[in-house]
């Protein structure tokens, strides 16, 4: 059993703190007791710090971080780098001598924490040298890829299956921010998980202002105007739903006299990366993106985050959302949504050919729809979809059940 005062003095020595928050502790101590661990905690909520902690305290062994996004690795590896924690990475970003260095150093046992993707990890050669590094336990993020019932499934996590057959003695800690009771089960499924420690954090966001609207076009834009000046010297984040509704955003309010930069697939990433560097900075306030920016972004001053569509699952919109206001503070989430939203969703959700994928899409079409157009308190209905039931009926802090602001309620603008 670790000692408290050690955990403490590694958490201000890398970290600078002088607590925890809640749950990272008795997580923190599953993992270094070597047991097996699923943990679902919001956006925000620290779940990195879980499986870096230990990796710090476990000198001359490794933990193994299987992340999907290149972005996340890069950026936790390199803070990882400044604060004296030994870190690489291992994806198709680097070239085959840069990876035969990590490889071989991995081997040696140099690295406190390696970040692999699991297209790589399924491979065969990709387990076999592993076998010969000093793994600790592996840490599997956006675990909720692995489930055909997530919101974002992706084939080669299924993959991840096999870890425990290679490496039978090695914890695994499943980790994600958005699943639902039955994805959580198929996680422990999937995994394979020997009666793992099972950390659910609350999914209610108190400092969250839920707002959720159905436009036409031209009150959709007069809002987010409105609700850009208001949060003026403020960071936002807007989404869009495609590239060209982007590009169109960003022109739209360049117009305006609002600064914003564009963030999607189809930029080079240089560019990519110049833009996200410089509304992290706060050299920009607001950056207008697809669903491709945010995953692993951590900053904690977002103090709004308005989507100009409907997000296709309520766990999108859920993660999205809660990417506002991880510092605690009050934050806006406007959800400002038009009729050819859903119209475009059932569409996609009927060109799928698989029949059990379509009815899964169809699920969350309605659920989302649920979300938008009844009037029930906002916050509630997220917490009961995550299987979460609130001993409270209203929250105060969303559409239906609290005050809106002045500027929300003004009478639209007559579209011309």
């Amino acid at each position: 059993m670790v000692a408290e005062a050690e955990l403490l003095a590694a958490l201000r020595r890398y970290w600078g703190y002088d607590s925890f928050r809640p749950l990272q502790e008795r997580i923190v101590r599953s993992l270094l007791g070597g047991r097996d661990a699923c943990v679902v905690m919001p956006t925000g909520g620290g779940k990195s710090l879980c499986y870096q902690l230990p990796a710090a305290m476990l000198p001359g062994k490794t933990v193994v971080v299987v992340s999907p996004l290149i972005a996340l690795m890069q950026d936790q590896a390199a803070q990882l780098a400044q604060m004296g924690i030994a870190a690489a990475l291992l994806n198709s970003s680097l070239t085959e001598s840069q990876k035969s260095a990590v490889i071989r150093e991995a081997r040696e046992g140099k690295y406190r924490l390696l970040y692999v993707s699991p297209e790589r990890l399924a491979r065969e050669d990709t387990l076999a040298w592993l076998q010969r590094v000093p793994v600790s336990l592996f840490a599997i993020d956006e675990a909720h890829c692995i489930s055909e019932w997530g919101h974002e499934f992706r084939p080669d996590y299924r993959q991840l299956s096999r870890l425990r057959l290679h490496f039978p003695e090695c914890p695994i800690a499943a980790f994600t921010a958005s699943a639902t009771q039955r994805v959580r089960h198929d996680i422990i499924d999937q995994l394979q998980l020997r009666d793992p420690d099972k950390y659910i954090a609350s999914f209610h966001r108190p400092n969250l202002h839920y707002i959720v609207k159905e436009c036409d076009a031209q009150t959709q834009r007069d809002l987010l105007v409105t609700a850009l000046r208001k949060h003026s010297g403020s960071s936002v984040i807007v989404y869009s739903p495609t590239i060209a509704r982007v590009e169109e955003t960003v022109e739209f309010l360049k117009e305006r006299g609002i600064g914003a930069v564009p963030y999607h697939g189809k930029m080079d990433a240089p560019t990519r990366r110049t833009n996200q560097e410089r509304w992290m900075s706060d050299e920009v306030r607001v950056l207008v993106g697809t669903v491709a920016f945010g995953l692993g972004i951590n900053k904690a001053a977002v103090r709004a985050v308005i989507h100009l569509s409907l997000p296709k699952s309520i766990e999108q919109y859920y993660q999205e959302a809660g990417r506002a206001g991880r510092d605690g503070q009050l934050a806006d989430c406007l959800l400002l949504w038009q009729k050819k939203d859903a119209a475009l969703l059932a569409h996609f959700a009927e060109q799928i050919e698989d029949a059990d994928e379509k009815e899964r899409a169809w699920r969350r079409y309605h659920e989302i729809r649920g979300f938008a157009e009844k009037p029930v308190c906002r916050h509630r209905r997220i917490c009961l979809h995550f299987g979460e039931t609130p001993k409270w009926d209203e929250c105060g802090m969303c559409d239906v059940c609290g005050p809106v602001p002045e500027w929300f309620s003004a009478k639209p603008a007559v579209v011309t």
